[in-house]
């Protein structure tokens, strides 16, 4: 198996757990150069909020999409996206990435936003 196997391997278990309490998720994909973030429903059919470094808004902050504080300032930008969507405790769902530097920074500034996870 390659990296990115095993990522998904650790991602399908996560979410299998995740599937099976119905709850809203928070789910976060990074690259190299950007970081994405999604709420979705706990039927897992309707993204209910997203934010992303790709966004031009954000971007104009930001010298570089691929960094913690970038990250931060888009889990800051979900939380808000959340709330206004009605939505205050969701599953932390990092796609197999562990929980460290842009995904932990992420998840920190989420829950300053006021979500509960």
């Amino acid at each position: 198996m390659n990296k990115k196997e095993t990522r998904l391997r650790r991602a399908r278990k996560t979410r299998a757990v995740i599937a099976e309490k119905k709850a809203v998720r928070l789910t976060v994909f990074r690259s190299n150069c950007h970081i994405y973030a999604q709420v979705i429903s706990g039927c897992g059919s309707k993204v209910l909020a997203a934010a992303s470094t790709v966004e031009a808004d954000v971007r104009k902050d930001l010298s570089n999409g691929g960094n913690a504080s970038a990250a931060a300032v888009v889990g800051k930008l979900i939380a808000e996206r959340a709330k206004a969507a009605g939505i205050e405790a969701v599953a932390f769902d990092r796609a197999g990435f562990k929980y460290h530097g842009r995904v932990k920074a992420l998840a920190e500034a989420a829950r300053e936003g006021g979500l509960k996870f």
